[in-house]
């Protein structure tokens, strides 16, 4: 009796256990991931949606609004988790102007291009997004309230310390020279984002080949200026010659490659030399890398292969999946400047 009543508890576990994950992927019943770190949508907003939306991105540093803010635009206390999941996708598989319940950002913003995301990873972003509290910029509220009253949605504040944007105050702890690392890397990744994003939005992705070949290289540097620091994007696999990593820059970009392939959590890597700091974080690919960096006549077209190669004659960064390291961000600085 002993052994039967432990087999049917088991059982009834292992139906609870399934069905949450059920409930996640369909949107048919309630959801319960605890506080939602495991939730299989949290990871994949990460990787796809904070490319734009990033809520630790300061307010005037944004390439587009944070989720929090889809959140609250698309969710009142009538709206159902079906509706909500619903719009979401129908909004990702056509973005427009009508369909838009978000005129401000597509005004500020300019309308978001069109990309290819799986819709049932789409489904467990959205579900995600309805169900739990999603982290907010910390300027976000306020400014929420200026322009819609009393939020209608839920968020939490977060987003210290890589929000930082240009501005940072000096300090000798490792924990401000991370978050000063990481803000040198923010600001670097928005200004070549907004320009990318501008160069999509109007050529599409040859006109982004196009701009990253002219213009890439000229931002980062105007940025290293900007922070008074030494700030490179390196690869082992580079598009070109000038990003090629060395041998010091190879070794850390094999143990962030080693730690996403284990599922561990990624930090930064800092070596101090007296006064000086590196400072090192991995650069991960996401959908929208795949359409330069994927499989050949695969996320990468035809004609976008053809552009690629008479940009680059000697490229080897393609042949990437998602959530893979493709580089690494190789910055360089005085701590006390």
């Amino acid at each position: 009796m002993i052994l039967i009543t432990s087999i049917l508890l088991f059982i009834n576990c292992d139906d609870k256990i399934t069905e949450k994950y059920e409930a996640s992927t369909t949107g048919s019943k309630a959801v319960n991931f605890e506080d939602g770190e495991n939730h299989p949508g949290k990871k994949l907003m990460e990787n796809n949606c904070y490319v734009c939306h990033n809520p630790t991105a300061t307010e005037g540093d944004r390439i587009g609004p944070p989720m929090i803010a889809v959140k609250k635009h698309y969710k009142d206390e009538n709206t159902t988790k079906e509706d909500f999941i619903n719009e979401i996708i129908e909004w990702v598989r056509e973005p427009s102007e009508e369909k838009s319940k978000m005129p401000g950002a597509v005004r500020r913003f300019n309308l978001m291009p069109y990309q290819f995301f799986p819709e049932e990873d789409v489904r467990k972003i959205a579900n995600y997004i309805f169900e739990y509290d999603i982290e907010q910029p910390e300027w976000f509220e306020d400014h929420f309230q200026q322009g819609h009253g009393n939020g209608m949605g839920k968020g939490m504040r977060k987003g210290k310390g890589m929000g930082r944007g240009m501005n940072h105050t000096k300090s000798k702890n490792a924990e401000s020279v991370k978050e000063r690392g990481l803000g040198y890397v923010l600001s670097t990744k928005t200004v070549l984002g907004q320009n990318l994003m501008g160069s999509i939005q109007k050529k599409g992705t040859l006109g982004a080949l196009e701009f990253c070949n002219v213009n890439a290289l000229i931002l980062t540097d105007s940025m290293s200026r900007v922070h008074k620091a030494t700030i490179r994007r390196v690869s082992d696999k580079a598009r070109n010659s000038k990003n090629k990593a060395n041998v010091v820059e190879l070794q850390y970009l094999e143990k962030f490659k080693n730690q996403l392939a284990n599922s561990k959590e990624v930090e930064p890597v800092i070596y101090k030399q007296g006064e000086n700091v590196h400072f090192y974080y991995p650069i991960v690919t996401n959908t929208m890398c795949l359409q330069c960096h994927g499989s050949p006549n695969k996320e990468i077209k035809p004609l976008t292969l053809n552009k690629i190669n008479e940009l680059y004659p000697n490229d080897l960064a393609i042949g990437y999946s998602e959530n893979e390291v493709r580089g690494i961000w190789s910055i360089s600085f005085n701590e006390k400047e």
